[in-house]
């Protein structure tokens, strides 16, 4: 099973849009999954639109946003499980909060900062953030991730440019 991740999109802005291979990526995933910040509906929509997709809001989604998504999700890929929110919280001790907060997950999909993100626990917990395939701010490239969820979860940081 593939799994797509974007988060951090913020559309619509201006001419922005997701960029080709990002669509094509989400168009050819078993299942699609938004880490929050997407933005306005017509976006969750679009993104419904190209496959199975789960999401959860982020700090500047709108109100009609919000109110459809919640603030965490758990995705059950046979027994393995990944939590997804936006704001993981701060860099220090990131990674063993999230493992507190999600212990019954093996790794937790986040967003908010942008930057994209991947760490592994001694106990083979997973954190991982996407960055933006649409507002790279300080990176050097816009991202996403893919998720292939066979018999282990391993994570793929996807530059798109």
């Amino acid at each position: 099973m593939e799994i797509a991740i974007i988060s951090d999109t913020h559309l619509p802005r201006g001419s922005r849009a997701l960029p080709a291979a990002c669509l094509r990526r989400l168009q050819a995933a078993d299942l699609i999954v938004h880490a929050g910040d997407l933005l306005a509906l017509e976006v969750l929509e679009e993104l419904r639109s190209l496959g199975d997709l789960v999401a959860v809001r982020g700090n500047v989604d709108d109100a009609p946003v919000r109110a459809v998504l919640p603030e965490t999700a758990m995705v059950r890929i046979g027994d393995r499980r990944i939590a997804v929110i936006h704001d993981a919280g701060p860099a220090a001790n990131r990674l063993r909060r999230l493992r507190v907060r999600f212990a019954e997950a093996d790794a937790v999909i986040f967003g908010h900062s942008h930057i994209p993100l991947h760490e592994r626990s001694g106990d083979g917990f997973q954190i991982f953030n996407p960055g933006s395939p649409t507002d790279r701010r300080r990176q050097p490239q816009h991202t996403m991730g893919v998720c292939h969820a066979d018999e282990d979860l391993e994570f793929e940081l996807v530059e798109l440019d």
